[in-house]
């Protein structure tokens, strides 16, 4: 029987037969005897017998719930980071057969996130390779866009290409630009350089950063919050995210919708909130907004690379925040930005 591999089991079912055949053996001498005080200590033990068989049973079960302790105060240990946590299986049985396969299960965890780490790594610094190695042809051609924008003012075919040329060369800039961000964080060095900052100065920059294009589609910016409010931050990273999340607002808005940017301090949470009274998002979408490259097939925003969103969300994390949204298709879309208050 598997069950007796065990050999404190089986110790434990050796002890209760010892004691039912030596209880079993007494009882037949004292009847031969044919004695009057006979029965009285058959009773006596036999109550004996059933005290030692309860003691051997307590025993065998106290030592397994503390091997089952140690077991999980392991699990436990490996779960709160300690990758060396294992548990102990010297003996034989159903039980540490278990065991031996949480420690198997353990090991290739590790293996598997060790290897996760080391492609992270890998692609995170051909991420900052790539990047760096476009910098340099991104300028030049800047200048020769810039070059062919002034000789061309007499010919407007030109112009309008080059002026063309001038925006995509602007988005591909910002995409090099947000890779390098995500990459630094990725890298874990970025450094939060926190000052006591005026929040609406900080929001009104952010106005004043997308005020000309707001007016050019026909959409306004509104700001409410307590000019007061003070809060520790780095105040350019913040105003980073902030910045993506109005430009996500933007994509989204049509002509005659209104960005509304608000903040407020409580006694444990810092809250700033980005809403737009625009398309929406659909609810596919939700859990996938925050994901690098995502693009929706629902939306209508066709210049969007999905990146601005993830670093949002990587600033906010640095902060220690957290950041939310709650959207209704054709209504509108709120994103919650909270970080504890010190």
């Amino acid at each position: 029987m598997k069950i007796l591999a065990n050999r404190k089991i089986k110790g434990l079912f050796d002890k209760i037969l010892l004691y039912t055949i030596g209880f079993s053996l007494f009882l037949i001498v004292l009847v031969r005897s044919g004695r009057g005080w006979a029965a009285f200590a058959a009773g006596l033990t036999g109550l004996c017998m059933g005290v030692l068989i309860i003691a051997a049973c307590y025993g065998y079960f106290k030592e397994q719930n503390a091997i089952m302790e140690q077991a999980a105060e392991q699990i436990v240990e490996y779960i709160s980071g300690n990758k060396d946590a294992r548990i102990e299986c010297y003996d034989e049985g159903e039980l540490y057969r278990l065991f031996h396969e949480v420690n198997s299960l353990v090991a290739i965890l590790n293996a598997h996130i060790e290897n996760e780490g080391k492609e992270k790594e890998f692609l995170r610094n051909t991420i900052l390779d790539i990047s760096h190695q476009l910098k340099t042809p991104l300028a030049a051609l800047n200048i020769y866009n810039g070059i062919i924008q002034g000789e061309a003012e007499n010919l407007p075919t030109v112009k309008e290409f080059a002026d063309f040329s001038e925006q995509e060369l602007e988005r591909i800039e910002t995409l090099v630009q947000n890779l390098l961000k995500i990459a630094k964080f990725d890298a874990g060095t970025i450094v939060m350089m926190k000052t006591a900052e005026n929040i609406s100065e900080m929001m009104e920059r952010i106005k004043n950063q997308f005020s000309f294009r707001a007016g050019q589609e026909g959409k306004e910016i509104c700001l409410s919050g307590d000019e007061s409010v003070d809060f520790i931050c780095d105040r350019n990273w913040l105003m980073e995210a902030v910045g993506n999340i109005v430009k996500n607002a933007l994509d989204h808005t049509e002509k005659g919708d209104v960005v509304r940017i608000g903040w407020k301090l409580s006694a444990s949470v810092f809250q700033i909130s980005v809403r737009d009274n625009g398309s929406g998002i659909h609810p596919e979408d939700l859990y996938y907004i925050f994901k690098r490259f995502y693009r929706s097939r629902y939306s209508k925003d066709t210049q969007g690379i999905g990146l601005g969103l993830p670093l949002a969300k990587a600033i906010i994390e640095a902060h220690g925040g957290s950041i939310a949204v709650d959207s209704e298709l054709g209504e509108g879309t709120i994103f919650y930005i909270n970080i504890a208050a010190r």
